[in-house]
């Protein structure tokens, strides 16, 4: 298994490691009783840490892996992958 390290690494770990703050928190505000409203917040709050994590090493994959999995192109198919890394960043 090889190695696959990206600049935008540390972003993710960094998101991650603040779902994990956060979902630690929900936990013990569940064990607590709190108020529902105050534990949805917050499981809205790991939930958007994590989808942004996921969209990060998505996006990131697709910009630095399809160039190379597709190796010499021409003009027309760089385009082409450039307007798909470009629309699925609407994803």
């Amino acid at each position: 298994m090889t190695m696959h390290t990206h600049q935008s690494h540390p972003d993710i770990i960094k998101r991650l490691n603040r779902a994990r703050g956060h979902l630690s928190s929900v936990t013990q505000m569940v064990e607590e009783g709190r108020h529902c409203l105050d534990i949805a917040q917050q499981l809205h709050a790991v939930e958007k840490a994590i989808q942004q994590a996921k969209r990060t090493l998505v996006l990131d994959h697709i910009d630095h892996c399809l160039d190379e999995a597709l190796g010499t192109q021409n003009q027309t198919q760089r385009a082409r992958a450039e307007e798909f890394k470009t629309i699925a960043r609407y994803l």
